[in-house]
């Protein structure tokens, strides 16, 4: 569901949260990353970040020198400023990562899931069975179709919520229930319809099924890709998963350990809404790879 009018509800003293809908929507996710990006180039003042998710904007602000009310009533009029989605082009770096999907790591995750916590059908096969794809294989090749959308950051610092772009790509998973105690660095899974990337090893509830040599994170600060934060996506960014082999894999992961690395990376372009729901018009939607 779309709001007709955004919500603003308080999130604790110093957080404000303007709610747009209550689905996963890209359009939702495109006006929370428009908003975000209008109020941090307009001046307001007492505005310390902003978090855009899936449907909403969270703004940490200081209320020493803006209150919420007024908050509120500047977030409304910016967003009244901006007009309908379709006007908005947003800064989008595009990073290619190669990604070892059907791969031996998350093969070991899932099947001490099943030794350890409760039997599980392998997450490549279930994934594909319940999106209606003839194999894990055909899960590759429409899971690799598609650009992915980072929505939002979270909910371990740098781990991006990516939405597929070509709707033909689309899939859903519910996720583990109890949880895995384990998850491999690098990997790359699914819950509900959002593909995520585990920055470190944690434990996890989303269905997996690859793994990219390529960190999203870096506290040592080895690489210039990142700048000066520690993390590699920011909200708009879009993602390319690459299909490699295992031998690849761990070719890339020595150069990354050597700090010899070059990431993938386009930083110049911007996504047009406008283009992107024109291109969305001449799709068979119920197609697949």
């Amino acid at each position: 569901m779309i709001y007709d009018e955004p919500r603003i509800l308080p999130a604790g003293d110093c957080h404000l949260l303007m709610e747009f809908g209550n689905e996963m929507n890209l359009e939702l996710n495109f006006r929370a990353q428009g908003l975000a990006t209008a109020l941090e180039t307009s001046g307001t003042k007492g505005v310390v970040e902003t978090a855009p998710c899936f449907a909403s904007l969270l703004v940490h602000y200081d209320p020493d020198a803006i209150s919420y009310t007024d908050l509120g009533r500047e977030l409304r009029a910016i967003g009244e400023s901006l007009g309908p989605p379709e006007e908005l082009e947003l800064d989008s770096r595009l990073f290619v990562l190669p990604t070892c999907y059907l791969d031996p790591w998350t093969r070991e995750a899932i099947e001490d899931y099943g030794r350890k916590i409760a039997p599980k059908e392998w997450d490549p096969a279930f994934v594909a069975r319940i999106n209606g794809l003839d194999s894990a294989e055909q899960l590759v090749r429409v899971h690799a179709g598609t650009e992915y959308w980072v929505a939002a950051l979270g909910f371990w610092p740098g781990l991006p919520f990516m939405m597929a772009l070509d709707p033909r790509c689309l899939l859903t998973a519910p996720k583990y229930d109890p949880p895995r105690l384990w998850t491999p660095q690098g990997t790359v899974g699914m819950g509900g319809s959002s593909t995520a990337i585990y920055p470190v090893a944690t434990p996890g509830g989303y269905q997996i099924f690859a793994r990219t040599p390529v960190p999203i994170w870096d506290t040592e600060k080895r690489f210039d890709v990142f700048g000066d934060d520690i993390c590699l996506f920011r909200a708009g960014d879009r993602v390319r998963f690459v299909p490699v082999g295992a031998d690849e894999f761990t070719e890339i992961e020595a150069r990354v350990a050597e700090r010899r690395y070059v990431f993938n990376v386009v930083d110049y372009q911007r996504f047009s809404v406008r283009n992107y729901k024109r291109w969305l018009a001449t799709l068979d939607r119920a197609a697949r790879f």
